[in-house]
């Protein structure tokens, strides 16, 4: 390994300090981003100028950082903006031509990410939208992701298991008559990887299985506790509500339509290794060509699902 690579693999690590100050820097300003998103949540607004919102500062914010780097630094939307209402679980971030508006008393669950050069903050909270305290089995769902959130960080320590995560917030969520969700990863965080291999599971279950894993010193992990009133077991209720993807990057193949290409390779120029959202590009191009991307696996869609109707759902992300 030559004294460039050797030093390049250092700055990788935490024990460089600037890295640590990268993942500051994006935690910072989405912080910031996620102040201004929860303040545009009020009845009658609509859901895809708030997501826009958010995308927008974290793109402005990122900007103004790093701009006189010697080399050129990567940065902006490690993951767009998504405000899941009620029972929706995750992952709704709808195209230019939605018309969905928050009401009164929704409870609205944000989910956003930022990154510089690669080093990636993400967050996931919830927002009920109504005056005084939220009571009932609201509150119950709201505080079982909390105190999961808690006893996760507490657990994530040099030594410790990532299956000794997952029995925890399971106990936490079975207090307070609540539910972990299922589907639900933590990942660790790596340059440039939102879903590294190391993984935990938030629940245990014969079809879900994941690779026992050690967390060492110097590692960086998503910890993502969503809750439920309801079973758990979410489902994808349209495949049209779904907006978000990633470039799965080990696959390839031959697109047979012309929409196909010209949107995959504005998605290889723009969005090669971060999630994106098909609502920054064509729309009626994008419908098209998406399909067949996501049928041959060159994209990864990340689906909108939802719990059953009048249930209550929570996330917090730390």
């Amino acid at each position: 390994m030559s004294d460039d690579e050797a030093k390049e693999e250092r700055e990788l690590d935490l024990t460089s300090p600037d890295v640590v100050t990268k993942y500051k820097t994006a935690a910072e300003i989405l912080n910031k981003a996620l102040q201004l998103v929860v303040s545009e949540c009020k009845p009658k607004a609509k859901v895809v100028d708030i997501c826009e919102k958010g995308d927008a500062f974290i793109r402005e914010q990122t900007g103004s950082v790093y701009k006189n780097a010697k080399k050129k630094i990567e940065r902006g939307v490690a993951f767009p903006t998504c405000i899941s209402v009620n029972n929706t679980v995750c992952h709704f971030s709808p195209l230019a031509s939605d018309e969905t508006t928050l009401v009164e008393n929704d409870m609205v669950k944000i989910d956003m990410g930022c990154h510089i050069d690669g080093f990636i903050a993400v967050v996931a909270h919830t927002h009920v939208l109504q005056e005084g305290p939220v009571t009932g089995r609201a509150a119950d769902v709201i505080a079982a992701a909390n105190t999961a959130a808690e006893v996760a960080l507490r657990l994530v320590r040099p030594g410790r298991k990532n299956k000794d995560v997952t029995e925890a917030i399971q106990k936490v969520a079975a207090a307070y008559d609540c539910k972990i969700v299922e589907g639900v990863l933590s990942h660790q965080l790596k340059q440039f990887v939102i879903d590294g291999n190391k993984v935990i599971l938030n629940v245990s279950n014969p079809e879900t299985r994941v690779d026992d894993a050690e967390f060492e010193e110097n590692e960086v992990y998503a910890i993502d506790i969503v809750t439920s009133t309801g079973d758990g077991k979410p489902k994808l209720l349209d495949e049209k509500q779904t907006t978000i993807y990633k470039r799965a990057v080990d696959k390839n193949y031959h697109l047979k339509m012309k929409s196909s290409r010209f949107i995959f390779s504005e998605i290889n120029q723009r969005f090669p290794i971060m999630p994106f959202t098909a609502r920054v590009l064509e729309e009626k191009r994008a419908r098209l060509g998406l399909v067949e991307c996501v049928n041959h696996e060159l994209l990864q869609p990340y689906p909108v699902l939802h719990e059953k109707p009048g249930e209550h759902t929570t996330t917090f992300q730390c």
